[in-house]
């Protein structure tokens, strides 16, 4: 007797189903890609820059809409497009993530402080504002434990100490600055770096660049000497506003 074929009971040959099963996800990949690109974005946190709010490993949602769109709103930058689409000016405060310019090419975030105009400057550890301190109230200490994903390497032996239960803990002096739009945050002292203690007065250009500060005073030479275009390249590099975050 011969073996009915397939066919007459409506059944697919497996060709065909390879077929639709590559079509299928190729168009999830595209729905994937044009989310990720124009909506929202993954970002997991490298460093301790952004103590305390931000942790090492912590993830979070970058909206790109915020900022407008340039050829950074693409995975690796595929599309060389000057300048932005339907762009905008971050507030003071906002943290924002964007490209790095330079031979070392990355995702970087920060907290903007620096607005077109303005003048920007450490002294003596205060952080200075066309001129004026930024107030800055000491608060109670930041006390994180060492962990593998938090050990020695980004905790300096100064600020390492024995809890009571018997580990190891980083405590850092912790600091809350405030905005002149109203907008307060926390900063740690980290480290120990005369340099970036006292700068030179930055003068953010016009045409919507902008200064950039980590959370952690003193760890980032983001508050030190920079290169012009780390400093004020964010415009045009901006990948989006951070949202949403996760601590691991």
């Amino acid at each position: 007797m011969a073996k009915p074929s397939p066919a007459k009971f409506g059944g697919t040959p497996a060709r065909s189903e390879t077929s639709e099963t590559i079509r299928f996800l190729l168009k999830l990949a595209l729905v994937v890609l044009i989310f990720r690109s124009f909506v929202l974005a993954p970002f997991s946190i490298p460093s301790e820059s952004m103590l305390p709010r931000l942790l090492i490993g912590d993830y979070l949602f970058v909206s790109k809409w915020s900022y407008g769109y340039s050829r950074w709103s693409l995975p690796w930058g595929i599309l060389p497009v000057p300048g932005r689409l339907f762009g905008s000016t971050p507030a003071r405060g906002d943290v924002v993530v964007f490209r790095s310019p330079g031979a070392d090419d990355h995702d970087v975030i920060k907290r903007v402080i620096g607005l077109p105009g303005d003048r920007v400057q450490m002294r003596g550890g205060q952080l200075i504002l066309n001129g004026r301190a930024i107030p800055k109230e000491r608060v109670a200490d930041f006390v994180l434990p060492l962990t593998p994903n938090f050990d020695d390497r980004h905790c300096d032996a100064d600020f390492i100490e024995v809890s009571p239960g018997g580990g190891q803990v980083c405590r850092y002096r912790r600091f809350r600055e405030t905005l002149p739009e109203g907008r307060s945050y926390f900063v740690l002292d980290q480290r120990d770096i005369p340099e970036a203690d006292d700068t030179i007065e930055y003068v953010v250009p016009a045409g919507g660049a902008k200064r950039l500060s980590p959370e952690s005073s003193r760890l980032s030479p983001i508050r030190n000497t920079l290169p012009a275009g780390t400093t004020y390249s964010i415009v045009s590099s901006a990948s989006g506003m951070s949202r949403w975050s996760s601590t691991k």
